[in-house]
Formats: C-alpha cells, structure tokens, sequence
C-alpha cells in the first residue's frame, strides 16, 4: 500500500513578545506577510492579540524564511522554551519532507524581494525628490 504524500498546505501559529515599539506587532505582521508568495491566508484569531496564524504552501516558503524575515523587519518572536521546541520540531519536520519530496527553492529569491517591498515602503533619506534632468546639476 503506497503512502500518500503529506499535505503542502502547513498551518502554524507565530507569537510575539513584549515590549516593542509597535504595540499591535501582530497586526503588522499579517500586513506584511499578506503579500509574500507562498503564503495563503495570515490572521490574529481569538483573544491573543499577540499571536497570528498562517497557511502557507510549503513548496514555495517554509516556516524558517517566513520568521527569518519577520525577525529581519524587527519583529520581537516569542522565545519561551516551549515555542523554541515547537520551531525546532517544524523545522525539522520540514526540511525532511521537503528533501523527500525532492523539492528544492531558492530562498534568497523569495526572500529578497520581501525586504525589498518592504524598503520601498519605508520613507527615508536614500530617495532623490528632483527630476532627472536636476540630478546631473548638483
């Protein structure tokens, strides 16, 4: 009897600590993960504010890039020794299944381009407000 192949479609809840400079952290973490590819529906369920769920399709990101990236952006995770066994556990998990899948991604593609959406959203001093025709005067 042959195994049927595991389902892509991972869902995992993600949490936040206290203190950080956004109180609602959570909220804009769903923000940003609504448009990173891979990723199909991220949420704040229930009366944990400080928490989200995601769904997301483990052949294009796993749950390493997507709390890699939160934690780049400057997301403060939940580190208590229980959310560090689960992490670990659905790295694992992962990783194993997709190497028997034989699935392969190139994460530093994925992953670039949410850093740079996010910085095109920042405002800051690296932005030139003159024409092009100004730009060569000074």
């Amino acid at each position: 009897m042959d195994r049927p192949y595991p389902d892509p479609v991972k869902h995992r809840e993600i949490g936040f600590r206290n203190p950080h400079p956004d109180p609602q952290q959570a909220r804009s973490a769903v923000l940003v993960l609504a448009d990173v590819e891979g990723i199909i529906s991220a949420s704040i369920q229930g009366r944990a504010r400080n928490t989200i769920h995601i769904s997301y399709d483990l052949s294009q990101i796993c749950l390493r890039v997507v709390e890699e990236l939160l934690f780049e952006l400057g997301f403060h995770l939940d580190n208590s020794l229980l959310s560090k066994l689960k992490r670990a556990l659905h790295y694992y998990t992962e990783e194993n299944e997709l190497e028997s899948l034989n699935i392969t991604r190139d994460q530093d593609h994925s992953t670039r381009d949410i850093f740079m959406r996010c910085y095109r959203c920042k405002s800051h001093g690296c932005r030139d407000e003159r024409p092009d025709y100004w730009r060569k005067y000074l």
